[in-house]
């Protein structure tokens, strides 16, 4: 196990909760060295699971006409098959870190990768409900894997925590690049978008299958029925008597959570409308396609070197500036010339992206100084996180219908971009919460 992290004077305070601190068995903490002893099979489950992140996702997105003619549904109800899981992803995280104390990551991991198999299946299924009813699924699988892996990668991997959050972040948005660039010639390929929505329960299954190995090894000297770890009672009976709400009174962890929920929302933004916004300016739907295709893949540029970069620094500020920099600057070009610099501000943003929800989830492990608080302010972070960024794709489409322009919902965009700056401040400053 990893030396407990000793908080410095800037440390923020966080009492941890006698009867919710749990810490692993003696015979679990055996186990989970027994798998550590295999860092190969971790490091192929941790690409797996991360690939699965956003690949169900991001192919709705170039097929959602075509669902939405299918069940003759308006732009409104259309925008709930992106929006739903959205929601479902922040309604969902919270009970991460309480199922991971009680059964161990792993088997919460598994759970989540079944969870995703089984709600892209339900998604294709002929009834409306079902395409919906999946999405939520779909979102809750997401919703425990977005959670627990920053926790996972501090508990496993304490000394080069920023190098894995890179690999695992670009693994998510290497899923998302494919899944948006196929989606289409999969439709053609499988016969409609049932097959090529349906294609990526195979990636779910593979993951699935590879997590397999490690949750039994993970839970190797419990019994059926036992929890896979141990109350702990580490503060006096004076601690306040929840620990969630101790570290809801945090600054930084509100930092944090709100850093984490404008980059999602401008992220959904443009997965929602980027295409759109193309097209109404008069770009071919192929060449808008391939525009947001090539936005999505340069992602992972932002994704590889902003994590790497924030792991070897104190202070995260300035790279917390720059992302938002850069997203704010592809913004304003849409503004300006939205087809004539298209792949210049596509590429911007791309990176901008790929940066920010890198740094975001770096600094929820940066930030804090040891797993079990890692997991808690993830669940706190990509909680209310993904809730803010399911009302962006909304908002933004009702500005845009009521003003019949992309200009007021770009400035607004921009103003996003700025308040995103001044949160990256706050949260990417040196400073610990304590546990």
């Amino acid at each position: 196990m990893p030396r407990p992290h000793t908080p410095g004077p800037e440390a923020e305070p966080l009492l941890v909760d006698a009867e919710t601190d749990l810490r692993p068995t003696p015979e679990v903490t055996a186990a989970r060295r027994t798998l550590r002893a295999h860092p190969a099979l971790l490091l192929v489950g941790i690409v797996l699971a991360s690939l699965n992140m956003r690949a169900a996702l991001a192919g709705v997105s170039p097929l959602l006409g075509e669902i939405s003619g299918h069940f003759g549904l308006s732009a409104t109800t259309g925008s709930l098959v992106t929006t739903i899981p959205l929601i479902f992803m922040g309604l969902a995280s919270p009970f991460a870190p309480r199922l991971a104390r009680r059964w161990g990551t792993e088997a919460v991991l598994l759970s989540a990768l079944v969870l995703l198999l089984g709600g892209i299946l339900l998604r294709v299924a002929p009834p409306v409900m079902a395409l919906f009813a999946g999405g939520a699924l779909v979102g809750s699988g997401i919703a425990f894997l977005n959670v627990l892996m920053p926790g996972l990668v501090k508990r496993d991997f304490p000394h080069r925590a920023a190098g894995m959050t890179a690999l695992y972040t670009t693994s998510m948005i290497g899923g998302a690049t494919v899944s948006a660039a196929s989606a289409v010639p999969l439709e053609n390929a499988l016969g409609g978008w049932r097959g090529s929505l349906a294609s990526w329960s195979l990636l779910a299954a593979v993951a699935a299958l590879v997590w397999i190995p490690q949750t039994v090894l993970a839970r190797r000297g419990t019994h059926h029925g036992e929890p896979a770890a141990t109350p702990v009672r580490t503060t006096p009976a004076r601690t306040a008597p929840d620990a969630g709400s101790r570290l809801s009174r945090s600054t930084l962890a509100w930092q944090v959570t709100l850093f984490m929920g404008l980059q999602s929302s401008i992220a959904y933004v443009c997965i929602a409308w980027m295409p759109t916004i193309f097209t109404d300016h008069g770009m071919s739907k192929s060449a808008a396609g391939l525009v947001f295709a090539f936005s999505t893949m340069l992602q992972m540029v932002g994704s590889f070197v902003v994590p790497t970069l924030a792991g070897r620094m104190r202070s995260q500020r300035t790279l917390a500036v720059a992302v938002a920099a850069l997203m704010g600057a592809g913004i304003a070009g849409l503004l300006v010339a939205p087809v004539a610099g298209a792949w210049v501000w596509a590429a911007l943003i791309g990176v901008g992206q790929g940066g920010s929800v890198g740094l975001a989830l770096t600094m929820m492990v940066l930030r804090t100084g040891d797993a079990h608080t890692s997991a808690r302010l993830s669940g706190m972070a990509q909680t209310w996180g993904y809730l803010l960024a399911a009302v962006g794709p909304l908002a933004l489409g009702v500005v845009h219908q009521t003003t019949g322009g992309w200009a007021l919902p770009l400035t607004l965009m921009l103003a996003v971009c700025g308040a995103l700056a001044v949160l990256g401040l706050g949260a990417g400053r040196d400073r610990r919460i304590r546990s």
